[in-house]
C-alpha cells in the first residue's frame, strides 16, 4: 500500500502530527519511538499477537448482511461485528498489541486512560493475562455513567484512580495518565486507547487496529466478489475503530471514508463533540490536530451522550483525511444515536454501543443506491450502556416504519 495518507518519519499525517512534549516526557516517548516499529513487524511478535487475536481475542469477528436494516434505507448494508470480541469491542486489539510490545521493552506496570471504559476492561484484560500491574484513569463524571465497566476494571485486578479536573472526563483521564508516566518512567508503559498522542502512538494504534480492514478485505471479496464496498462507515472520537476499519483502503478512493462524530446537542450549540465540525488546528496531548478551542487557544469541554466520544480533538490521520478531502467527516446527535441504537435493535437483534450507534445514525443522511455496499463498523457493544438506553426509552417511539 502507497503511504500517501500514512504519517512520515517523523509521526506527520501532512501538517497534523509530531511529538509535542514536555522534556520530561520526551525519554519516554523517545525510548518507544526507536523499538515499536521494529518490534512489531518482528516475525516473533506478529506469531504471538496473531495467535492471540485468534484464540483469545476470537478474531475474525463476523462481516453480517444486515438484511432488515438493508431494506430500510434501501442498500445492502453489511456489520463488522467488532461487538463480538473478547471484552465487548475493539480495543482488545490495541491492548493485546501493545502488552506484548510492553513486555518486549521490559516494562511490567501499566497504566491507562479511558471514557467508555472499553478500553480500560480491555487493558485491565491483558494485564491480569499476563500478569502486569494495571492502573486505569478515568474521569470521575464517566465512572459514575459507566459504573459497569468500572467493576469489571477492578474485578480484574485493575486500580481506578477518578480525574477530577475539568469536567471530568476523557481529556482530564488523559492528563492525569500523562502525569504518572512522566513520575514512573523506569517501569512504566502507558497503553493509549486510541490514534491520539505523540508520535509514534497515532501510529502505532493504527497498525494495531489495521486488523479490522485487513480482514474486510478478504469478507468482502467472499461475500460480494470484490474487496471493495462503496462505503465505510466508522464512529469518531479519538478515532481508531475508524483507523482500523480506513487502513488498507486509504488509497482505494473509490471507497468512500465516512467518520461520524458526535455533535451532542448540536453543532452549534456548544454543547457538543464534533471535533471536524467546530475545531480548529492546535496541540493536545502531544499532538498537533484539529481541536475544540475559544480564540484565545483554551480547550473547550466537549459534550456527548456517549462517553467513547466526548473528547475535544481527533487523532492527527483524521485530521489529515478530512483536510485533505480523502474521507467525509460526518455528525450525529445524541437524539439521532439514541434512535439508531433502537432500530438496530429492533431490526437486527443487535444492541450497539452508543460510540457504534452514532455511525448507524448517518444511514439515512447518505445518498444511497439501491446497489450500494456499505460496511458499518459496529465497535463495540450496548451492555455498557444500557441505563442510557433505559433513561431514553420513553423519549421515542421507534418502530419498523421510521423513526418519530
Amino acid at each position: 500500500m502507497k503511504d500517501t495518507f500514512l504519517s512520515n518519519g517523523k509521526g506527520y499525517y501532512g501538517d497534523f502530527g509530531g511529538a509535542f512534549i514536555p522534556e520530561m516526557l520526551r525519554e519516554n516517548v523517545e525510548s518507544l519511538r526507536k523499538v515499536y516499529f521494529n518490534i512489531i513487524e518482528s516475525d516473533a511478535f506478529k506469531k504471538e499477537f496473531h495467535d492471540l487475536l485468534v484464540n483469545y481475542a476470537g478474531r475474525p469477528s463476523p462481516l453480517f448482511l444486515a438484511k432488515r436494516l438493508s431494506e430500510k434505507y434501501g442498500a445492502k448494508i453489511y456489520l463488522k461485528r467488532e461487538d463480538l470480541n473478547h471484552t465487548g469491542s475493539h480495543k482488545i486489539n490495541n491492548t493485546l498489541g501493545q502488552i506484548l510490545l510492553a513486555r518486549h521493552m521490559g516494562k511490567r506496570r501499566i497504566i491507562a486512560e479511558t471514557g467508555a471504559g472499553q478500553h480500560g476492561v480491555a487493558t485491565a484484560t491483558v494485564c491480569a493475562l499476563m500478569n502486569m500491574e494495571c492502573v486505569v484513569y478515568m474521569g470521575e463524571t464517566d465512572i459514575e455513567r459507566q459504573e459497569p465497566n468500572v467493576r469489571r476494571m477492578e474485578m480484574l485486578g485493575a486500580k481506578v484512580v477518578p480525574a477530577l479536573s475539568g469536567n471530568k472526563t476523557l481529556k482530564d483521564a488523559t492528563n492525569e495518565a500523562l502525569r504518572d508516566w512522566i513520575c514512573n518512567p523506569e517501569d512504566t508503559f502507558y497503553i493509549i486507547g486510541s490514534v491520539v498522542g505523540p508520535h509514534p502512538y497515532p501510529d502505532l494504534v493504527a497498525r494495531l487496529q489495521s486488523v479490522i480492514s485487513e480482514e474486510l478485505l478478504w469478507q468482502m471479496k467472499k461475500a460480494e466478489g470484490t474487496e471493495d464496498p462503496d462505503y465505510i462507515v466508522a464512529c469518531v472520537g479519538g478515532g481508531s475503530n475508524a483507523a482500523g476499519s480506513f487502513y488498507h483502503y486509504l488509497d482505494r478512493k473509490n471507497v468512500k471514508l465516512i467518520g461520524v462524530e458526535a455533535s451532542g446537542k448540536g453543532v452549534d450549540t456548544g454543547l457538543t463533540a464534533a471535533t471536524i465540525a467546530v475545531g480548529e488546528p492546535g496541540i493536545i496531548h502531544g499532538s498537533m490536530t484539529m481541536l475544540m478551542q475559544t480564540d484565545d487557544g483554551q480547550i473547550t469541554e466537549p459534550y456527548s451522550i456517549s462517553a467513547g466520544l466526548d473528547y475535544p480533538g481527533i487523532g492527527p490521520l483524521h485530521a489529515w483525511l478530512a483536510g485533505s478531502g480523502r474521507a467525509q467527516y460526518m455528525n450525529a446527535t445524541d437524539q439521532e444515536a439514541l434512535h439508531a441504537a433502537y432500530e438496530l435493535t429492533r431490526l437486527e437483534g443487535i444492541i450497539p454501543a452508543l460510540e457504534s450507534a452514532h455511525a448507524l445514525a448517518v444511514l439515512g443522511k447518505l445518498e444511497l443506491k439501491k446497489e450500494d455496499v456499505v460496511v458499518v463498523n459496529v465497535s463495540g457493544r450496548g451492555d455498557k450502556d444500557m441505563q442510557a438506553y433505559i433513561n431514553a426509552r420513553s423519549l421515542f417511539n421507534v418502530n419498523l416504519e421510521g423513526r418519530r
